[in-house]
């Protein structure tokens, strides 16, 4: 019998047990939506962390004072004074794969407007900080250098407060008091949202470092140093040439621990592409293993079926029909009930992935997860029809025309 006939008779045997081969698909059906549900999800967070980072500048570098020994303990980085105004100096004179500089000083505190109040954080930066953050002004107008070299009492604040504090009315030229401490506010952040972490990016207040340093901490270090290279590319060139400055600054000898730690946007989008490819590989392989049963159940139902047919396929057999047309039958209907399940289970995955999506939940088919899925189904379906159709063709026809 050539190809076609024997598809025609395994099509005709799939549709005489409608039902029958329908519960065969269903552990495909729900094995493949799972699978690409699944990798819907992984995707789709990977691509919205990269997104959130990216929004923040994927060339932007990091400095933050790194760990100490004293007498035997490890102090915590935080504690530490190592970055002081001569390393941001030093950067902005030394810098050739940096194009902005921007030292941060921050304080954590209740912010007071008349009646209203809210909890915030003050960033003390230079007037590189929006063009490093990639931040835009809705309302007014940054502060100056001038403000910088006073240590004026200017700030900038986000839409959060502007809500809290305002009930979203504009604060251009209004004080606020933070620490007992009055800031005029001469501009209004545009606004960011939360980043995937769930952290509000518009409850900010952002004033000249110099404020920050002398009248809200009193103090003579940076908590860190934010730049930006001048292209991704080069981040890795910049990282060297600021690890350079800072160990001619620092003076540190050949083979010495590092007093600080640099880290890129770059470096942590990798990580977290990284963490989100295992638990996306995690997800869809214990979705898989449901494939796994499914091929099982379809090789149950091609037993029962070859059990079911023994007579039929005597008589076929007796009329010339070789073990290889009966193999070749069993294993067309084992394969066209995986891949018809593998229809069904990539649209039941696409609809999912729509619904997931429609709730707000970051979703994203990968293209090749649908070609992927078929191939397994073809696999399935050669792999766990194979026995069936083994052990059909192995048949004796004699004893298949007399079985009861």
């Amino acid at each position: 019998m050539n190809f076609l006939n024997l598809f025609k008779v395994a099509m005709t045997a799939i549709a005489s047990n409608a039902f029958r081969s329908f519960l065969s698909m269903l552990g495909i059906i729900i094995g493949v939506a799972a699978v690409i549900i699944m990798m819907a999800i992984g995707q789709g967070s990977k691509e919205s962390i990269r997104g959130e980072i990216a929004k923040m500048g994927t060339n932007i570098i990091s400095i933050r004072p790194g760990a100490e020994m004293r007498g035997g303990v490890r102090l915590d980085p935080s504690a530490m004074q190592t970055l002081k105004m001569t390393d941001y100096e030093a950067i902005q004179r030394e810098k050739k794969y940096v194009t902005y500089v921007s030292p941060e000083v921050t304080a954590s505190g209740q912010c007071i407007y008349g009646a209203n109040n809210t909890n915030t954080t003050v960033y003390g930066e230079s007037l590189d900080y929006l063009n490093i953050r990639l931040w835009e002004m809705e309302d007014g107008e940054f502060f100056t250098d001038d403000d910088i070299h006073k240590g004026s009492k200017v700030c900038v604040v986000g839409q959060t407060i502007v809500d809290d504090l305002f009930n979203g009315s504009n604060p251009v030229g209004k004080n606020i008091r933070f620490k007992s401490i009055p800031f005029k506010i001469v501009g209004v952040l545009k606004s960011k949202g939360e980043n995937s972490w769930g952290m509000d990016q518009d409850n900010v207040v952002i004033a000249p470092y110099t404020t920050v340093m002398k009248r809200l901490n009193a103090q003579t270090y940076f908590n860190s140093i934010t730049c930006s290279a001048i292209t991704e590319e080069l981040t890795d060139n910049a990282i060297d040439e600021l690890t350079e400055i800072l160990h001619n600054n620092h003076r540190i000898p050949e083979g010495a621990e590092d007093d600080f730690r640099i880290n890129s946007q770059a470096e942590m989008m990798d990580t977290m592409s990284s963490t989100m490819d295992t638990i996306t590989i995690i997800l869809v392989v214990a979705a898989a293993f449901s494939l796994l049963v499914a091929g099982i159940g379809i090789m149950n139902i091609m037993l029962v079926s070859v059990t079911e047919r023994t007579k039929e396929i005597g008589l076929r057999m007796s009329v010339g029909a070789r073990g290889i047309d009966i193999s070749n039958q069993f294993l067309i209907e084992s394969v066209m009930i995986a891949l018809t399940g593998g229809i069904l289970g990539v649209l039941l995955g696409w609809l999912g992935t729509m619904g997931l999506g429609a709730i707000g939940l970051p979703t994203s088919i990968p293209a090749w997860s649908i070609f992927v899925s078929f191939a397994v189904c073809t696999v399935i379906g050669i792999g766990f029809g194979y026995f069936p159709a083994k052990k059909a063709a192995s048949l004796d026809p004699i004893e298949a025309i007399r079985y009861e």
